[in-house]
């Protein structure tokens, strides 16, 4: 049995600066603005910003308090979600892996809100709650963490469970990297970010197929973490 090392030491953001105010108009739900970086949040009252934890060219992430759990949660906001055609493919493919999965080892989604515009025109901003995990291992691996030999063991069964778990699925991940797996101080460990995973037919429906093997395209995976043979 393989237990957890001595726990890591969290890597957080520094705080950002938040300013609350109203939008106009009826919504599903009591909705509620407030700034979180460059970025305007709208999102149920339920939630208030704790901090940014996270940005890149796909949205912003902010941990968030959720006053009806007295939890904490993480907030992904993907902004002009519906703009490109394959950003928006890449997102609802993902919303459709994490509901689908059920994992100690895979990121859940805890909630997602409905659209707040009347009509689908207006529909812009894409927001998914999940789990609040504390840091990634990229964090950790660039930090003054050290890591053990047992820390390293812990990490990777916990990766390769995920990783049975998911391709049990008939699932690729294709993105996996440190800055994908997300880390508590307890040294628990979830695989995130599937925007670039695809369904594959198990081998024996695939050789059935008239067209032959469904083909893939090898320009995935970030360059330094790509298997050689890519």
């Amino acid at each position: 049995i393989i237990m957890p090392p001595k726990g890591l030491s969290s890597t957080g953001s520094k705080d950002s600066q938040a300013s609350s105010t109203h939008p106009r108009g009826a919504s599903p739900y009591n909705a509620h603005s407030f700034k979180a970086g460059s970025h305007t949040f709208t999102v149920d009252t339920k939630y208030s910003l704790i901090r940014v934890i996270g940005s890149g060219a796909y949205g912003v992430v902010i941990s968030a308090h959720d006053t009806s759990t007295n939890s904490k949660v993480a907030i992904k906001m993907v902004p002009r979600a519906f703009h490109d055609e394959v950003d928006a493919k890449r997102i609802l493919r993902e919303i459709k892996l994490l509901k689908h999965f059920h994992h100690e080892n895979i990121v859940s989604i805890v909630d997602m809100m409905p659209p707040l515009a009347r009509h689908p025109e207006d529909f812009n901003d894409v927001y998914i709650v999940a789990e609040l995990m504390e840091t990634d291992l990229h964090r950790i691996i660039y930090s003054k963490q050290s890591l053990s030999i047992d820390h390293v063991r812990y990490f990777l069964y916990q990766i390769l469970r995920a990783m049975k778990y998911i391709h049990s699925a008939n699932v690729l991940h294709r993105d996996l990297k440190p800055s994908n797996l997300l880390v508590n101080s307890n040294c628990d460990l979830k695989v995130c970010d599937f925007g670039l995973a695809r369904g594959v037919l198990p081998e024996e429906e695939d050789d059935d197929q008239a067209g032959g093997s469904m083909l893939l395209t090898e320009y995935v995976v970030t360059r330094w973490y790509r298997a050689p043979e890519i």
